[in-house]
């Protein structure tokens, strides 16, 4: 397969080799003389006896004594010098635990993993070609450089929920590390951009695709914050282990004691953690729920009372602990939570099922849930057939949605699903699979915008399409679908674009400039219709920017996991309000271009029905 090299930034591979000369006849490479040994001198033969004679012995001359032989007594070194400053004493070393004496002796292993089972770092990831995953080699020759500020660059949420699942699948995909990179510093930017979009569990399974004993610091503090994402605390256990008194902060300490309680050693968490407290070295709460974490792992089941009097912030750490232990954080700190905790819930079978439905709202917003995933946390709330409120009455319309024999039944469920959400998409995505489900008719002509925006989070492209003969020109369900569709023979008309343009409410006219962006990225639209529209909508979608520049001399190299980086980089924001159209015009552009037409056209159609 061709390769073509982005920016010039891969260097050739120089190529070189050793010429290897025949001797004139082999040379041995035994030393002189052991080649060909002199033979021995032959011994004169010696009488054979069958028994040796006996003689009786001489009588010791009178006043003879016999001496004993005394050794001399060698003499003793030059006493050795002062011991190296900071060595324990005698007393010191005998309290040492044995992976203390261990690292102190420089005896602990670097790796807990036998040398077969060690994994190779040539390609590290979760998600082969094979399962839906991009070709491994796609940045094997592409300049680190650039992956490096791609990834580093990424430190929000995506405002698109069909760019986080494309991020998702990239950030996934089983990887050779670009070129000047190591594969340890390329798995720790992609698990920490994963963190960062909210997908701890697979973060986690990165960062565990990796030998505990390669670990870098980055890796490390990547891995820790996806382990307690996703509240699994022991995780950090092996790293803990391994490394051991390499980091002195805080949070390094209290993981620490923790993993020495599962590790049979209470009494030694205990103590710790008890000077741990003594000597503040982290807010009280923090080393007391540590405590009642590590007292789980023991026989004596020591009260730890939490006292949440004077705490005023909610952090990963106290929510991640908090619910692995069982206790309840005040509503105080629930009321006032970011998103981050909410999504976190949705994916913590810990918790209550009314609190990961309420984080499933943000989680499938986001993507991180998906319809079929959402469908299921609602299906066991609706099983229950207890009155938890809003929710349960979401859950039991939403059975009606799928379930109700009559169709006006079922769309009626629908518009009680979706109403009252404050435009929360994720209620769409709840109801994906139920929008299929509606035969399409003009009665519904109405409907038909949020049906199809319904459809299209799942992907459902093909069911949507059946609507198109019952939408009207230029309406938004159009629009919805003119971007949708795999294949277009002609490209839109400037007069069907016009009809959008003057039906659009939005503010800003924003789904109009959307619109635009999608069709020129797809090239749906030719370019004097292009050209008027933009003029009119005042959009420069030409402008350029080095992000721009950078994007589209990925697509022109063919390579898609640079350029879903790249889009991932430029889509952060909380909201579609944050989203340029010249921004989205190059996005739906660049993936069109590298064969993630699919995508790009989930994205595009996504922007019209959230812009």
């Amino acid at each position: 397969m061709k390769r073509t090299w982005l920016l010039g930034g891969a260097a050739a591979v120089a190529l070189c080799s050793t010429l290897v000369f025949a001797q004139d006849a082999p040379e041995s490479l035994l030393p002189p003389g052991f080649d060909d040994p002199a033979p021995a001198p032959t011994a004169a033969p010696q009488p054979v006896q069958t028994r040796a004679p006996t003689f009786p012995s001489a009588p010791a001359p009178a006043g003879a004594t016999s001496s004993p032989v005394v050794q001399p007594i060698p003499e003793l070194p030059a006493a050795a010098g002062p011991l190296p400053e900071g060595m324990p004493s005698i007393a010191e070393l005998e309290d040492l635990e044995i992976d203390e004496l261990d690292e102190l002796l420089g005896l602990k292993p670097k790796y807990d993993i036998p040398p077969a089972a060690r994994r190779a770092l040539t390609h590290v990831g979760v998600l082969s070609a094979e399962e839906g995953g991009l070709p491994s080699a796609a940045l094997a020759g592409q300049p680190g450089s650039i992956v490096r500020a791609a990834l580093s660059g990424i430190k929000r949420p995506l405002v698109s929920r069909w760019g986080h699942i494309l991020l998702r699948r990239s950030l996934a995909s089983r990887l050779t590390a670009p070129q000047g990179m190591n594969p340890v510093e390329f798995a720790a930017l992609r698990t920490q951009a994963l963190n960062n979009i909210g997908e701890h569990s697979v973060a986690r399974a990165i960062a565990q695709d990796v030998d505990t004993g390669n670990w870098n610091a980055g890796l490390t503090n990547a891995a820790i914050d996806a382990f307690i994402g996703t509240g699994d605390i022991v995780g950090v256990c092996p790293v803990t282990q391994l490394q051991g008194g390499t980091r002195e902060d805080a949070r390094w300490q209290l993981l620490q004691n923790i993993c020495y309680a599962f590790a049979g050693q209470g009494a030694r968490s205990q103590n710790n953690l008890n000077r741990a407290f003594g000597n503040k070295i982290a807010p009280e709460i923090d080393v007391l729920l540590a405590q009642r974490y590590a007292g789980a792992a023991g026989r004596g089941r020591r009260a730890i009372n939490l006292e949440w009097d004077g705490v005023d912030e909610l952090t990963p750490w106290r929510f991640a602990l908090a619910n692995a232990v069982g206790a309840e954080i005040p509503e105080g700190l629930l009321a006032n939570q970011s998103d981050y905790f909410r999504n976190a819930a949705a994916t913590t079978p810990a918790l209550a099922l009314s609190r990961r439905v309420d984080g499933a709202d943000v989680a499938g917003a986001r993507g991180v849930l998906s319809s079929q995933a959402m469908v299921d946390l609602y299906s066991q709330l609706a099983a229950r057939g207890a009155n938890d409120g809003p929710a349960a009455l979401t859950a039991s319309r939403l059975r009606d949605a799928y379930t109700a024999g009559d169709p006006a039944a079922r769309i009626a469920a629908i518009r009680d699903v979706w109403g009252g959400t404050d435009g929360n998409y994720a209620r769409y995505v709840l109801t994906a699979y139920a929008a299929a489900r509606v035969t399409p008719s003009a009665d519904l002509a109405e409907d038909a915008a949020d049906l199809i925006a319904s459809m299209l989070t799942a992907g459902l492209d093909a069911d949507a399409l059946s609507w198109a003969s019952f939408v009207g020109q230029g309406s938004e369900a159009w629009g919805q679908l003119a971007l949708a569709q795999p294949a277009r023979a002609n490209p839109v008309s400037a007069d069907q674009m016009a009809a959008f343009l003057g039906d659009d409410g939005s503010q800003d006219q924003r789904k109009s400039k959307f619109l635009l962006a999608g069709m020129a990225g797809l090239g749906r639209i030719d370019n004097a219709t292009r050209n008027d529209l933009a003029q009119s909508l005042s959009v420069d979608l030409g402008r350029e920017s080095k992000w721009s520049s950078t994007i589209s001399a990925a697509a022109d190299a063919g390579n898609p996991a640079l350029v879903a980086f790249l889009a991932g980089l430029g889509m952060q924001g909380s909201g579609w309000d944050k989203m340029t159209p010249r921004h989205l015009y190059h996005i739906i552009s660049a993936l069109n271009r590298v064969g993630l037409s699919a995508e790009a056209r989930m994205i595009a159609a996504e922007a019209v029905a959230r812009g």
